[in-house]
């Protein structure tokens, strides 16, 4: 149960990361797709996306 603890901490802390710095999270999407040689990129957008929304308060 600590360890259930434990990650619902982190995640909490993840989500106000990103909702107050989502500039932040486009750019590590860039940089993660540049040096994947694009290779991933559409997933990669998919996900950043999805981070923005969320962060943004909506529903994916």
């Amino acid at each position: 149960m600590r360890k259930f603890t434990a990650v619902a901490g982190v995640a909490e802390a993840a989500r106000r990361y990103v909702k107050n710095n989502p500039e932040k999270v486009r750019k590590a999407g860039e940089f993660v797709d540049k040096r994947t040689k694009g290779k991933y990129h559409d997933k990669i957008d998919n996900v950043v996306r999805k981070i923005d929304r969320s962060a943004d308060g909506q529903q994916q």
